[in-house]
């Protein structure tokens, strides 16, 4: 089994609201809320988008 560390990282806020999304459909699982990946989907969008 791997051993589990803290790591300290500078995040932005998108970064961690992105973090904290994907963590709370995590522990979501298995019931779910789509809602949960809908909204993590979309911070990973938002943060990714790059004009043409």
């Amino acid at each position: 089994m791997k051993q589990k560390r803290d790591i300290t990282m500078k995040v932005t806020s998108d970064e961690e609201d992105l973090i904290k999304a994907i963590r709370n459909y995590c522990d979501s699982y298995p019931n779910g809320y789509p809602e949960l990946l809908d909204y993590a989907q979309d911070i990973f969008d938002r943060m990714t988008f790059m004009p043409k």
